[in-house]
């Protein structure tokens, strides 16, 4: 079977944030079929809206056989056991895992849209990402990283 790499973007602002993202790394070195192949630092930010806890963030690489709706399903699998709860559509939450990229697939299904969308409007997202991959690399809708940083100020995160 053929690898590509996932990134994955992973959050939380619930039930110790930092220690749910800890767990969340040990859920994606169990997942068949694939390995993980990196994890940023883990990033501290505000949510987007107020109110909120402030979020934790970090994104992983995993290289992975999975299909993309296969890798969601076990995303979401790994959130649900870790007490995830879908009241409110952009609420607070345990554990948020979104595929930010897979390979150099552009998908646009109901379930799942990738590169994801907005990604380019979160420093909590490109600069972990920043961290695992390549300064040239190029999304599958042609946007570069290093371009959609250098619109993207490191504004609003602190490192841990």
């Amino acid at each position: 079977m053929i690898s590509e790499r996932a990134y994955i973007g992973l959050g939380s602002n619930l039930a110790d944030p930092e220690e749910q993202l800890r767990s969340a790394v040990q859920s994606l070195k169990q997942l068949p079929l694939s390995s993980l192949t990196g994890v940023s630092s883990f990033y501290v930010s505000d949510s987007l809206l107020p109110g909120q806890p402030r979020y934790t963030n970090a994104v992983a690489a995993l290289d992975t056989s999975l299909e993309p709706v296969q890798l969601l399903d076990a995303l979401q699998a790994i959130e649900n056991g870790q007490g995830r709860e879908r009241l409110e559509r952009w609420g607070p939450r345990t554990l948020d895992l979104d595929i930010l990229l897979f390979g150099d697939r552009l998908i646009d299904e109901l379930r799942l849209k990738v590169p994801h969308y907005q990604m380019q409007l979160r420093p909590f997202v490109l600069y972990p990402l920043a961290e695992l991959a390549p300064d040239a690399l190029q999304l599958a809708d042609g946007r570069y990283l290093h371009e959609m940083l250098a619109d993207c100020p490191f504004i609003g995160l602190e490192r841990l």
